[in-house]
């Protein structure tokens, strides 16, 4: 039987039997009123106008006329009031007897008379009023049994609910409880037992039916790969760098907390939306998406961002993923993954490491020159004369102030380089002169060598758009390398050539060579080759390519281990 129904026959009973208490309660009470107002109108009233026209029957000697009228008006009451058998006929005889009086008041015997048919009155309503009084205290009686009944009718249907219902219902609904949290704990082999033919058991079996589709399900791949892409989700969004994913069409697939705050959009503004139309809006995620999206895979400079109220430093970097079909041998590009890597605390290092680079840098120069100068007051024959050995110690250390004061010049030029302070004099060169400029300055480190530089250049070049003294510096920086790694009597050929729009200057020398581990890492700052001579700084490189690319160039080396180096670099035409 269904769980309502039950609620339905056992309240609707309830309140039946209650209706019905209310109903014999009503009646019995109406019945017992009737029969005391039935006493009240037929008998006591009698008695009391028989009472009344006693009263005036014995003042009738004194107050003759007043007693005549009292006792006529209870004597017409009385008539108008007859209800019990054998009242009437004394009722008669009195109004007779009465009549008669009225005619000799003296007589004594009709006096005697007129009593005797007003005591039978009373005597006739008196045992009415026993009679009735006994039918009234049935009723009650009666009233109180049906009542009493009615009454343990309606506490057993109520005590019968009482302890009945609330197991019913609590029973199950305790059961399906304790199953829901097995179910949530992934117990999804637990089952709910009961089978009642009502409302619970109708959803014990469908709760039964889901902890098995549940069971499926957690055994199935769909389950795992969810799982797996709620884990991957949870590992993004807790990761401290901005994650950006989007897929080969360039919608946004996911974004972590951290890329949010950066952008200033909300999750549901960008998850499924195309990156192009969000950049259209936000100058942020151009920077962020768009550009990357364009610069195929190339490292990005560091950009500068604003937030949590300050200003950070953040690293772009693209991250293609790509898959291999199933069954296919070549892989295919699903999307791209943007991670901005946080560099504002290694940003703030290198900025103190530059002013300090900077500022010790500049304070060696005057020392070193003052070196220098006291070097050539001593070279001087009139500042007296020296030995071989003294000469000899002058000279080493002409060498290590020579070399100390290109060491500082190297870090001056980089911290300009690194605080953004270097001024390029861009204009139209000649690209012959530059060559020419750079050959002339190593043209004596080269012959101690005896090392021959030949120079091959193509005739009737453009001009070159370019900072002059920079880009010479470049190519004798090239010069000087190719000389301290070359053998004795060997070989360095700088060539110049076009190619498409630019000018390629080339120096080329049949020295070591560069393993190909290190070739990426040359033109890093501090780098040197293992194995090298340690004779500089290792910044050379990096400020080549500096400057070269300040002047919108390309820098490059094409090297092998054993065949030599070809170090190049590329400047537009003018």
């Amino acid at each position: 039987m269904k769980i309502k129904t039950k609620l339905n026959l056992g309240v609707g009973l309830l309140f039946t039997m209650i209706i019905i208490l209310v109903l014999v309660s009503g009646y019995y009470v109406f019945s017992i009123k009737k029969d005391t107002e039935n006493i009240l109108k037929a008998n006591y009233n009698t008695l009391e106008y028989s009472r009344n026209m006693l009263l005036s029957l014995d003042e009738i000697n004194t107050n003759e006329e007043k007693s005549i009228a009292v006792f006529e008006t209870n004597l017409k009451y009385q008539i108008a009031n007859i209800t019990e058998v054998g009242e009437g006929k004394a009722t008669t005889n009195l109004k007779e007897n009465f009549n008669f009086l009225k005619n000799n008041r003296s007589d004594e015997t009709v006096k005697s008379k007129i009593r005797q048919d007003i005591f039978e009155i009373m005597k006739v309503n008196m045992v009415a009023i026993k009679q009735k009084s006994d039918i009234a205290k049935r009723t009650a009686e009666t009233a109180n049994m049906w009542i009493a009944i009615t009454g343990t009718l309606c506490f057993l249907i109520a005590f019968n609910l009482l302890v009945n219902l609330p197991n019913n219902i609590a029973n199950p609904i305790k059961e399906l409880t304790e199953s829901i949290k097995e179910i949530a704990n992934k117990n999804y082999s637990r089952r709910v037992d009961f089978m009642n033919h009502n409302e619970f058991g109708d959803l014990a079996r469908s709760f039964n039916t889901m902890a098995k589709k549940l069971e499926e399900y957690h055994n199935s791949n769909l389950y795992k790969l969810s799982f797996e892409k709620k884990r991957l989700e949870t590992l993004i969004n807790n990761m401290h760098d901005p994650i950006i994913g989007l897929d080969n069409q360039g919608l946004i697939l996911f974004v972590n907390d951290e890329a949010l705050k950066i952008i200033g959009l909300k999750q549901e503004d960008v998850i499924g939306k195309s990156a192009i139309t969000l950049a259209l809006t936000n100058d942020l995620m151009k920077s962020l998406i768009v550009n990357d999206l364009q610069s195929n895979n190339q490292k990005a400079l560091p950009m500068k961002i604003f937030a949590d109220g300050k200003e950070s430093y953040f690293e772009k970097e693209n991250v293609t993923i790509t898959i291999k079909p199933t069954g296919e041998d070549n892989e295919i590009a699903i999307g791209d993954v943007i991670i901005l890597r946080n560099i504002t605390v290694f940003k703030e290092l290198d900025f103190a490491k530059t002013n300090f680079i900077a500022t010790v840098s500049h304070e060696l120069k005057t020392p070193i020159s003052s070196i220098k100068l006291s070097l050539q007051l001593l070279e001087n024959s009139q500042t007296g004369t020296m030995n071989e050995g003294q000469k000899q110690l002058i000279e080493s250390i002409k060498e290590d102030s020579q070399r100390l004061l290109k060491i500082t010049g190297e870090l001056l030029e980089l911290s300009q380089l690194e605080t953004g302070n270097i001024q390029l004099n861009m204009e139209k060169s000649n690209p012959y002169k530059i060559v020419h400029y750079a050959t002339e300055a190593v043209k004596v480190q080269a012959e101690q060598k005896q090392i021959e530089l030949i120079t091959e250049m193509d005739e009737n070049l453009l001009y070159v758009k370019a900072d002059t003294e920079k880009t010479a510096w470049v190519l004798i920086n090239f010069l000087t390398n190719a000389i301290t790694y070359s053998s004795e009597k060997s070989k360095i050929i700088v060539r110049l050539k076009t190619e498409k729009n630019t000018l390629v200057f080339q120096v080329i020398d049949a020295g070591r060579g560069i393993d190909s581990r290190y070739k990426a890492k040359v033109f890093d700052k501090y780098f040197q080759i293992p194995g090298s001579h340690k004779t500089g700084t290792g910044l050379g490189l990096a400020i080549c390519k500096e400057f070269i690319e300040a002047q919108g160039g390309t820098i490059g080396v094409e090297s092998e281990l054993g065949l030599g180096s070809t170090f190049y670099f590329k400047l537009l035409s003018a």
